[in-house]
């Protein structure tokens, strides 16, 4: 099966600004160059995050060279696109901190070694030096302010009544990305998630623009993929015990497997699609005849191919051990082994080390909501401390309802 018949029936392409033209790039046998574009707003990326990349390593595999575009400059403004309120802006050390952090985990999607390696590139490249007057002289004037107004990006935002034309810039410099990677990679397609469509299909107006001015006959395609959304609207990669993140220090693999499984019914069949290589007539079969089973297939190709096998072994049989029968216990929990030296230590220190929570301000809310126990005692007092001898024997605590973690002295 083609790349193009492969993106088809996995579901994978939702818009296309020219789908016969994509067809016949992706069946020419003729590698392209296509390129994915991220605002570095984050030091991390959870699995709702990765849906494009899961996308470009079919690409890479097929032979086509991808770029990984990371918007240091673009992240400067931020995307208004669904957003009822201005994002928070980053200064240029926290974004360029970021970019070093998310290349790790990218690794495990795309090979940037090799003879066809994946390049990232940032924007903050060629927009720093770029004349304000120059840019609007050249890339501005090919803008109507009453269409871009009327793009659903900026829906929210006008609705608000807080639009500014800060953001309205975001558009243009994302536009002016596409052109620019074309220019100096040769690249002909972007894809990017369907919230991106307007900015996709803005690059692609532009060159028709500029192929008008200069006489050049440059074509580019801009495609989307659906989003991975829950049946409430919102974007996957999140759960209600946290996000489910990629990076390893942030995450148990019993949290991560336990989090995919969570995978609300409507979204296990991208899921599979994105995240495996099963083929989908299997896949499609397993989910209409058991919906349970197929999430705990899911869960464990997916820590197996982010996280590797022997995770995904490990979570597997703490899941199967949990949840064998009702009684949970000290002798089939998950176990982390903490180093101790002092005498005593405050449980939220103690949660944060054995990563069982993101944050203490997690464990605090979960305090609140008298969503943390320890051996079936719910705790109360975010200030409440454990000593050395009690972790001696281990102490068995409960996240929600089916998160569990045995801690005990090293």
């Amino acid at each position: 099966m083609g790349l193009y018949e492969t993106l088809k029936d996995r579901n994978l392409l939702y818009q296309c600004t020219d789908e016969e033209k994509l067809k016949g790039m992706l069946s020419s046998g003729i590698p392209i160059t296509l390129y994915e574009g991220t605002d570095p707003t984050a030091d991390s990326l959870h699995i709702g995050h990765c849906v494009p990349y899961c996308i470009l390593r079919r690409f890479q595999q097929a032979g086509h060279r991808v770029l990984l575009l990371m918007g240091g400059a673009t992240a400067c403004v931020g995307d208004p696109s669904g957003k009822t309120e201005m994002r928070k802006m980053l200064t240029k050390e926290q974004i360029n901190e970021n970019i070093e952090k998310i290349k790790n985990t990218l690794k495990v999607f795309l090979d940037f070694e090799g003879d066809n390696p994946a390049i990232i590139v940032n924007n903050a490249d060629w927009f720093k030096g770029y004349d304000y007057i120059d840019f609007m002289r050249e890339v501005g004037v090919h803008f109507n302010v009453n269409k871009m107004l009327s793009n659903e990006i900026y829906a929210n935002r006008i609705e608000e009544g807080g639009l500014t034309f800060f953001e309205m810039g975001y558009m243009l410099m994302q536009a002016y990305d596409f052109v620019h990677l074309n220019r100096e990679y040769g690249c002909t397609l972007q894809y990017g998630g369907g919230d991106q469509w307007g900015n996709i299909v803005a690059g692609v107006e532009l060159q028709r623009k500029l192929n008008f001015m200069n006489g050049t006959d440059i074509q580019l395609v801009g495609a989307t993929n659906p989003l991975l959304l829950t049946p409430e609207g919102k974007k996957m990669g999140k759960t209600e015990n946290g996000a489910i993140w990629i990076d390893k220090d942030k995450i148990s693999a019993y949290d991560f497997y336990q989090g995919v499984y969570q995978t609300p019914d409507a979204c296990v069949e991208m899921m599979f699609a994105l995240f495996t290589d099963l083929p989908m007539t299997e896949v499609r079969e397993l989910i209409k005849t058991d919906i349970v089973g197929s999430k705990k297939r899911l869960a464990y190709e997916i820590t197996k191919f982010i996280r590797g096998e022997e995770d995904a072994i490990e979570a597997e049989k703490m899941s199967q051990n949990l949840f064998a029968s009702n009684a949970i216990n000290k002798d089939n929990a998950p176990t982390f082994e903490y180093d101790m030296t002092a005498d005593s230590v405050g449980v939220l220190d103690l949660l944060l080390e054995a990563k069982f929570v993101t944050s203490k301000g997690e464990a605090r809310r979960l305090i609140e909501q008298k969503g943390l126990s320890i051996d079936g005692e719910v705790i109360t007092d975010t200030y409440m401390t454990i000593s050395k001898a009690e972790l001696e024997e281990g102490k068995l605590f409960k996240k929600g309802k089916k998160n569990f973690l045995l801690i005990k002295i090293k």
